[in-house]
């Protein structure tokens, strides 16, 4: 059985709108697209190819979906370590709107989200991988099916765009399971999903 694993990258601000260029995701008027890309040096570069070497299958959100659709096929050396695992591996889309997917070994899912994704981490060997995807990612981890989250965290802030977490997101707790820090200055963080989250209180000191 495969472990769903989400990769996401953020703002210090939380924000996780179209990091990869400035026509990636314009909602909402955001004009500050492609915010990562003075970070990708060799250290992330490394990161992100570990991340693939691991993928059996991709669970991609619609819009992601069309944005790597839109480019990674074009990219045809199959010893690109990304480019060669998109285009060849199983990707899966769970898309109440997306009718005719143009891009090799695409699989529409129309049922129950929990059942379809259960099914597939099963038979998934390796991981099943979502890359960006943010209202994926939320309806994942509401259904309790997240596993593993590497949340890299760029050194700037925004001050407008969407949240990855937003308000009303399902409360949870993790252990940090490893990390880096790129030269760069991307604090990129591995957690496994553990739960729900502990609450307690600071107690003074009986002489304070």
């Amino acid at each position: 059985m495969g472990k769903l694993v989400v990769t996401g990258f953020v703002t210090l601000d939380g924000v996780h709108q179209a990091p990869g260029g400035p026509q990636e995701d314009t909602r909402d008027g955001f004009d500050q697209g492609g915010w990562s890309v003075p970070y990708g040096d060799e250290d992330f570069g490394r990161f992100v190819d570990e991340v693939f070497s691991r993928v059996g299958a991709f669970l991609l959100g619609r819009r992601t979906y069309e944005i790597f659709a839109g480019y990674w096929p074009k990219v045809t050396d199959p010893a690109n370590p990304i480019a060669g695992k998109l285009n060849a591996l199983p990707k899966y889309v769970p898309s109440a709107t997306l009718t005719d997917p143009g891009w090799a070994a695409t699989t529409v899912i129309r049922g129950d989200l929990a059942e379809e994704v259960t099914a597939l981490k099963e038979r998934t060997d390796g991981e099943l991988q979502v890359h960006g995807s943010g209202a994926l990612v939320r309806s994942l981890f509401a259904l309790d099916l997240v596993d593993t989250l590497h949340l890299a965290t760029f050194p700037v802030v925004l001050g407008a765009g969407r949240r990855l977490f937003t308000e009303g997101s399902q409360p949870a707790a993790f252990r940090h399971t490893g990390g880096r820090i790129t030269a760069a200055g991307v604090s990129i963080q591995t957690y496994d999903v553990a739960g729900r989250p502990g609450y307690g209180t600071y107690e003074l000191p009986d002489n304070a």
